[in-house]
């Protein structure tokens, strides 16, 4: 595929259903996270995101800490299984679920959240804590290893309808994105800084920034 595609692409709208788990590390400017925030992941996703760090471990000896830094790694990661996928069809499953994994638990442990994780992988989701926003990170991943777009994998962004035209106001003001790099992890957590901010900066306006959403809120 050639040519770029604007970032504010991926914006959606949506409800999220049943939850499980939480955690983060990272405390943003306001406060620290909450003991329930610094929870461990399900048990499920754990064991997800290390297969990604052993997958990429194996191939460039490089190890993964769950730092931004590291997606770059990832992206590489997901370019070069492409091949695997073209000869193995029936591999993409497995790798966007670890690679999903890294990729959510890096996001949630930057900005706050929780995952639900249960049921089949389509129905995952990361649910953030600090704004109100989730989408599943295993979708992102199978969009950047076929490099198109995941049908009912909720890989775009359900967030506050009230927020929707600020977000899509500010997305639409990020430059294009060259095709190969659209639906790579480092542009997702890229959108992901845009879109927070965005909620962020409008809950301070509102006087609204300690309002914290839980797996309650998420129903």
């Amino acid at each position: 595929m050639g040519g770029a595609r604007p970032c504010a692409k991926r914006q959606g709208m949506g409800d999220s259903n049943g939850l499980n788990g939480a955690g983060a590390h990272e405390p943003d400017e306001e406060d620290e996270l909450s003991l329930e925030e610094l929870a461990a992941p399900p048990q499920d996703v754990a064991e997800l995101a290390a297969s990604c760090v052993r997958y990429v471990g194996s191939k460039y000896k490089v190890g993964l800490d769950f730092t931004e830094d590291t997606l770059s790694l990832v992206d590489q990661y997901a370019k070069d299984a492409r091949a695997e996928i073209a000869v193995r069809p029936e591999s993409a499953g497995l790798l966007a679920a670890a690679i999903g994994a890294y990729l959510g638990e890096v996001i949630r442990r930057r900005f706050g959240g929780y995952w639900q994780a249960e049921g089949d992988h389509e129905m995952w989701r990361v649910l953030l804590s600090r704004v109100y926003l989730s989408f599943n990170p295993i979708g992102m991943a199978l969009e950047a290893l076929t490099g198109e777009d995941a049908e009912g994998w909720n890989a775009h962004f359900e967030l506050d309808p009230g927020e929707r035209e600020l977000v899509d106001a500010r997305l639409a003001a990020l430059p294009p994105v060259e095709e190969e790099e659209f639906f790579m992890p480092t542009t997702r957590m890229e959108v992901v800084h845009v879109v927070y901010e965005a909620i962020r900066s409008h809950m301070q306006d509102q006087g609204n920034a300690d309002v914290r959403f839980g797996p309650e809120d998420y129903r």
